[in-house]
């Protein structure tokens, strides 16, 4: 017999979105985890917040929301709030029922500020670095850091002299929003000109001959055991912001583990005098690629013998993997906010949901 395709609407409905979540969804192994570092936000969030007044959408609810975006490769904060209208599983994620609106995308907006203030997103990085290192699943001796160029949003066409007037227009008021711009012959460089769309990206370029473009740069420090994130900076895309990045990053680690020696892989750009010298300061074993076309380290030399500097150099490549996923799956091949504190709250959210996918794995393979 066929089946009929007209169907009555059903006045009730009693569905926990839960229910259609297969078993063995990764989200499954994710939630729990997300929702413990959340856990040890609570003291922040009540400083956040004022007794009285109107509730505002729950800051669990907007940091879950990035962790989707950066997890599922939303490119903007309207189209995930779409999305949130009709996908079951976001609704599971987040903890609403099937019936709940979904909140405005202002709503990033207009808390930001406050989320940045409190610096909620490198407190909930650090929550979920905190869950790793009781699952025993962070190295305590062994680090990898390494840096990559990320592509600001703001184009090269954008770019005036210094010197110059702030109206780029017609002189009639009108401003074309992409104009023709011929810089042939003209010699560039951050010094004598910059980007009004956003002030704060500098012109990089990967190497010679590469195109250069608006970018940051964002550092990354990772332990060797099984590759997860413990430290990230984001910072202007200077010449010399890496060995300054992660020298920040080694610092920070030491106030944490004031006592124990560690080791340090990275690749040749980091074998300079004063990135060494700064190890050493640190009690920090560089196992540094050495430079062959330069003068070279003597340290490096001697360290270049032992086991412990090939193994620490082939792990090294793991931190591409890192990278790799931040710019494909974690949509930051290009920029979606501007300045360094807004990219740097969307860096540590992204590199928490990649942990959390790893954590998931490795929890789950261990159970």
């Amino acid at each position: 017999m066929r089946g009929s395709t007209s169907r009555q609407v059903t006045m009730l409905g009693w569905i926990d979105p839960g229910e259609l979540i297969p078993e063995s969804h990764p989200s499954r192994r994710i939630r729990p985890l997300a929702e413990a570092a959340l856990r040890d936000l609570e003291p922040t969030f009540e400083r956040m917040y004022a007794q009285i007044g109107r509730p505002s959408i729950p800051p669990e609810h907007l940091l879950k929301s990035c962790l989707l975006m950066a997890l599922y490769s939303i490119r903007s904060e309207r189209q995930f709030c779409e999305r949130l209208r009709y996908d079951l599983l976001f609704k599971w994620f987040l903890g609403l029922n099937v019936e709940d609106e979904p909140f405005d995308h202002s709503s990033f907006a207009k808390n930001r500020a406050r989320l940045l203030e409190h610096r909620v997103s490198r407190r909930f990085f650090e929550a979920v670095v905190r869950q790793a290192r009781r699952r025993h699943l962070l190295s305590s001796s062994h680090f990898t850091v390494d840096g990559t160029l990320l592509e600001a949003w703001a184009s090269m066409k954008s770019l005036r002299r210094r010197d110059e007037e702030d109206d780029p227009g017609d002189g009639n008021g009108y401003t074309p929003s992409n104009p023709d711009v011929d810089f042939k012959g003209q010699r560039r460089s951050n010094q004598t000109h910059y980007s009004p769309t956003d002030p704060e990206a500098l012109m990089a370029r990967k190497g010679m001959g590469k195109e250069t473009k608006m970018c940051f740069s964002g550092h990354v420090l990772m332990e060797n055991r099984h590759g997860l994130v413990v430290d990230l900076e984001l910072t202007r895309a200077s010449g010399t912001s890496e060995r300054e990045a992660v020298t920040l990053m080694l610092k920070r680690m030491r106030l944490r583990t004031p006592r124990l020696r560690f080791t340090l892989g990275a690749d040749k750009g980091y074998d300079t005098h004063d990135f060494l010298e700064g190890c050493q300061e640190l009690r920090v074993t560089p196992q540094v690629a050495r430079r062959e076309s330069c003068w070279g380290s003597a340290l490096l030399a001697r360290l270049a013998t032992t086991p412990a500097y090939q193994v620490s150099q082939r792990k090294r490549k793991r931190v591409e993997e890192i990278f790799g996923w931040t710019k494909t799956v974690g949509a930051g091949r290009k920029l979606r906010y501007k300045g360094v504190a807004r990219n740097q709250l969307w860096a540590e959210m992204t590199l928490a949901a990649y942990n959390l996918v790893r954590m998931g794995k490795l929890v789950g393979a261990a159970a």
